[in-house]
Parts: structure tokens; sequence; C-alpha cells
């Protein structure tokens, strides 16, 4: 009994972190269990003895759901690109460099991320309103920059911020220009934190609905398809597509940490 109670103490903590985990991971399994479910009704979310794989081999079998989810994927990856350059530039210059107003950058940085929502969609909209801009692809693409631009900011200068810098200034003592220095040297250890900069970005402008729904206009993206049809019972093509969109995050995601352990085996190899 002693010796139970010893592995109890010593695994708890890992036994709590399992239990969170299987909490948080509930809602997925039950969405990929609907996507495999026929409902006794268009408004049932039981699960029911009928099983099929035909919403899997028809997942746009729902009309609009296909193009509301094209229009999503398209301002998600335009808004990231944008977002991730224009993001990480501030962030290099933010933390490399004394100039005026520096203390007031930072700040300003962070409002975005601390603002409600309903405040940042319906002042966008105010604004937009008054420049005369008509709502759509292109008003939803400038609401997401403006949005993802923190979290890029705040992402890759957390990595500058842990570099060393004596890796730079032995390259520079080796003969390599600042071009050669930034591109061998500094891109390649900054770059696991633009990569998840971008890996947020896009979750965060695929998944928003509330600044998009003031700004989209008449254009539906995949969050208003589903809010929209919520109303007359979701299709389970949405669970399909849901599932679908995790799975495509849980492999990038597996396929970056399973990278970065190869890559610190060799370099413990090396050393």
């Amino acid at each position: 009994m002693s010796r139970f109670w010893r592995w109890v103490a010593d695994h708890w903590v890992m036994a709590v972190g399992i239990l969170v985990l299987g909490y948080l991971f509930l809602p997925i399994v039950f969405v990929f269990l609907l996507s495999l479910n026929r409902p006794t009704n268009r408004l049932s979310y039981d699960l029911s003895d009928d099983w099929t794989l035909d919403y899997w081999l028809h997942p746009f079998g729902t009309a609009g759901l296909g193009e509301a989810l094209r229009l999503s994927i398209g301002i998600a990856l335009l808004a990231t690109l944008v977002a991730v350059v224009l993001g990480t530039l501030m962030a290099f210059a933010m933390a490399r460099h004394r100039f005026r107003g520096r203390g007031a950058a930072n700040v300003l940085i962070f409002l975005p991320m601390a603002t409600p929502e309903v405040v940042m969609g319906s002042s966008l909209l105010a604004l937009f309103v008054t420049l005369q801009v008509p709502l759509g692809f292109w008003t939803v693409v400038v609401a997401h920059i403006m949005f993802c631009l923190s979290f890029v900011v705040v992402t890759v200068k957390a990595r500058l911020a842990g570099l060393d810098p004596h890796l730079q200034e032995a390259a520079m003592d080796l003969y390599a220009t600042e071009w050669a220095t930034f591109r061998k040297v500094t891109l390649p250890l900054v770059m696991p934190g633009i990569a998840a900069a971008a890996l947020l970005s896009l979750s965060l402008s695929f998944d928003d609905f509330i600044i998009t729904n003031f700004n989209s206009g008449t254009s539906v993206t995949f969050p208003m398809f589903v809010w929209g049809s919520a109303q007359r019972g979701i299709p389970r093509e949405v669970n399909v597509v849901g599932t679908a969109v995790f799975l495509v995050a849980f492999v990038i995601v597996a396929l970056v940490q399973l990278r970065s352990r190869r890559q610190a085996k060799a370099l413990r190899a090396a050393a």
C-alpha cells in the first residue's frame, strides 16, 4: 500500500494533467462522433444508432458550406501573410532599437489584444462607413490584419528576447555581412517564433466571428455560416469540416515538434 501511495505522490501532477487534457479534448471527440452519426432530425444533437461515412465522403453537400469555407481560408491566409511580415518587422524594430515613443508603441501593440472584439468590430465598421468603403472581403482582411498584428509582434518579440546576442556577434567577427548574419544566423533562430505567430494568426483569423460579422457585408465566412445554420440545425458536414481543421492543425504542430526534437538531438550528437 505504501508503494501505491508513493507512486501516486510521484505521478499526481501527470495524472491531473491528463485529466485536464481529456476534458479539453472531450468536445472535439464529440464533434468527431457527430460527423459519423446520422441525426434523427435536423435539430437533434444526440447520438443515434445510425453510423455512416456519407458526410465524410460528401463534406460539401450543404449549399453554401464550401463557399464559406473557401472564403474563410482565403481571408485567413492573406491576413496571416501580411500580419506576419509587418509584425516581424515591428518586433525586430522594437526589440533591437531604441527610439522616441518606444514605450507608447509597446502600449499601443497590446491595446488590440485587450480591447473587446465588439468594440473593435464596431469601431472598424464606423471607420469603413465614414470613409465609404464597401463592406466585404477586403474590409474583413483589413480587420483581421489589425487584430492579428498584435499577436505576431508579441510572439516574435518574445523569441527575440531569448536569443543570445553573442551568436550574431560571432558571425560578424567571422567577417559575415549584416545581411548574411541575418539570413544564416538570426532568421533561422527566430523562425520558430515566426512559425508560431503564423499558426496563431491563422487560427484566430479563421475562427473569428464578432469582428467579421460587423465588417463582412454580404460575405459569409465559415463561422458566420455555422452561426446562421444553428437556428435551423447545424448540418453534420460542419462537424466534418471542424474535425478536419483540427486534424490538420494537429498534424502541423506534431511535425514541427518532431522536427525540433530531431534538430536538438543532432545538436547534442554534434556536441
